[in-house]
């Protein structure tokens, strides 16, 4: 007998069910046929590390959903995976055939289906063979449906990321202690990474990683690089619980820093501070981020300021680092309770950020770091 190990009560998929399924009767379908692999999760526990093969949950409007996979992943279904239903393809098959069955089996053969056009796992050859087994189906792009759901975090979800904020903590520890004149990138890497695992993380990270003069570019990972006397170290630990992210940035010199460094990072500081000051639900993104731009620009630190300043996290299945909220000049949007980010400033190779969650007067903090230039070595 398979030992269930559901990441969340019952009941919390079932309210999850509900409000897709209310959705989807308001907008007139009778089911949604969901491809992205967080949706699948999300709506019924289902998972696998192998979501990069054919696999989609069927959502009716009515009634229990059934996931579609591969067959050698029954034991992860019966494990995680909440509701009963499912259809399962053998490597042997005719995969598209088998997908379009399963539809129809469970929503008929002229359905109004809604689909997850920008899944990654949707390509458009898999997409052309359902149509085509399926005529009679009326398909509408229902990408936002779920993934907009997604954005306000249940209290059991932020816990998971609350987690993933201590592990990312004993991340860069390891990264301040192991960081030294002679260590190499990869060095110090395999101990963030060890740190990470260590400290309750599903997947090692690190996250970016880069020094000398990758370190004044955003998304470097870590190589065989030597550190020397000097160099700043860029890393953003990145582990995540349940595969629900929490990440932060610590700006690092090897061996020695100099006063305008600490100016610079004390600047930093300074500004990410007054910018998270004002969040608080009801409040546009426009606001904090505004702080951000003219703070940084004002004081000198960067001649342009183009990047983003806060971006949802939360249930992240690679390759997706982010979910699609995000603060920049002309954002529309605004905080509400329950919502999580990662929200970073940068300027001359040093990084500051933090994961933070949005409570009912403000936000909280879900990574806990001391906040300055770190001398390493």
């Amino acid at each position: 007998m398979v030992e269930t190990a559901y990441w969340f009560e019952k009941r919390e998929y079932d309210a999850r069910l509900a409000r897709v399924q209310a959705a989807l009767r308001a907008g007139g379908l009778d089911g949604l046929i969901a491809f992205q692999p967080e949706t699948v999760t999300w709506v019924t526990g289902y998972f696998t590390r192998g979501y990069g093969t054919l696999q989609f949950a069927i959502i009716p409007a009515e009634g229990l959903p059934a996931v579609f996979c591969r067959d050698v992943e029954e034991y992860y279904l019966d494990a995680t995976c909440v509701y009963p239903d499912r259809a399962m393809w053998r490597d042997s098959d005719d995969r598209i055939a088998v997908a379009a069955e399963a539809i129809r089996a469970r929503l008929g053969s002229t359905a109004k289906l809604g689909i997850e056009k920008a899944a990654w796992p949707l390509s458009v050859d898999r997409f052309d063979g359902l149509q085509a087994a399926l005529p009679g189906c009326l398909w509408q792009d229902e990408s936002d449906l779920v993934r907009q759901m997604r954005l306000i975090k249940s209290p059991a979800e932020i816990a998971y990321q609350r987690r993933a904020g201590k592990a990312a903590e004993a991340g860069m520890r390891a990264a301040i202690d192991s960081a030294a004149v002679g260590v190499s990138e990869r060095e110090m890497a395999a101990e963030v990474c060890a740190a990470m695992i260590r400290a309750g993380s599903d997947l090692p990270g690190p996250g970016v990683m880069s020094s000398g003069e990758r370190a004044f570019h955003l998304h470097g990972g870590y190589s065989d690089r030597v550190l020397e006397h000097g160099d700043i170290v860029q890393i953003e630990t990145t582990p995540n619980v349940r595969h629900y992210h929490a990440r932060f940035m610590r700006p690092i010199r090897v061996a020695s820093a100099r006063e305008e460094d600490h100016r610079v990072v004390e600047n930093l500081i300074a500004i990410q501070d007054a910018a998270l000051a004002e969040v608080a639900p009801g409040i546009s993104a426009r606001v904090p981020d505004t702080i951000y731009r003219e703070g940084v620009l004002s004081a000198g630190l960067r001649e342009t300021y183009t990047n983003k300043t806060f971006y949802s996290v939360g249930l992240l299945l690679q390759p997706s680092g982010g979910e699609p909220l995000e603060a920049a000049p002309g954002a529309d949007w605004c905080f509400e309770p329950g919502m999580t980010f990662h929200t970073y400033v940068l300027a001359r190779g040093f990084g500051m950020s933090e994961t933070i969650a949005i409570t009912e007067t403000g936000s909280e903090r879900l990574t806990n770091f001391p906040r300055q230039l770190f001398i390493a070595g």
